[in-house]
């Protein structure tokens, strides 16, 4: 890696750390911006297109207008120049985005979970707890000398419980 390939990663993290406003006690951008180059070349030094990469990585993070509270973070020194460089996509993500994400996650989860689900009886006699609805599959089981359960699926919501 040549000084000057550093020289000009340091100049654009400055750059994207003075974009907007500067946060109440931050730190200066440049030195912030030297402190994080630094960390990430301590870690990738040996390789070029993973530096790179990360340099990429975290100029696109801090200039994302969605995502104020990281530059902030790291301006303020709540977040330090190592921790940053380390962080995965989704550790740097807004909240936002985290939280669109969960959802991603919970959907599939209650989309797998239904799928497994054995097929029922539609009824209206249960009511669903998490959405009010009476839009309900049950199920009855039964092993061996135990008593009959009823397992209920809100069609509406994916909510399961058993009676």
């Amino acid at each position: 890696m040549t000084f000057e390939v550093r020289l000009k990663c340091r100049e654009m993290l400055t750059s994207a750390l003075r974009m907007g406003d500067l946060p109440e006690g931050s730190g200066d951008p440049e030195d912030k911006a030297v402190q994080l180059e630094e960390a990430i070349y301590e870690e990738l030094s040996n390789s070029d297109v993973k530096y790179k990469n990360r340099i990429r990585s975290r100029l696109s993070n801090l200039r994302d207008p969605k995502n104020p509270g990281l530059r902030d973070r790291f301006l303020r020194g709540l977040l330090s120049a190592e921790k940053l460089a380390r962080m995965s996509p989704e550790e740097m993500a807004s909240d936002d985005l985290r939280r669109m994400r969960e959802k991603f996650v919970q959907e599939a989860i209650n989309q797998a979970q239904m799928a497994e689900m054995p097929q029922g009886t539609k009824t209206d006699l249960f009511k669903c707890p998490r959405c009010k609805k009476r839009n309900c599959i049950q199920v009855h089981t039964q092993d061996g000398g135990e008593p009959m359960v009823t397992f209920v699926m809100c069609d509406e919501c994916g909510n399961r419980w058993k009676t």
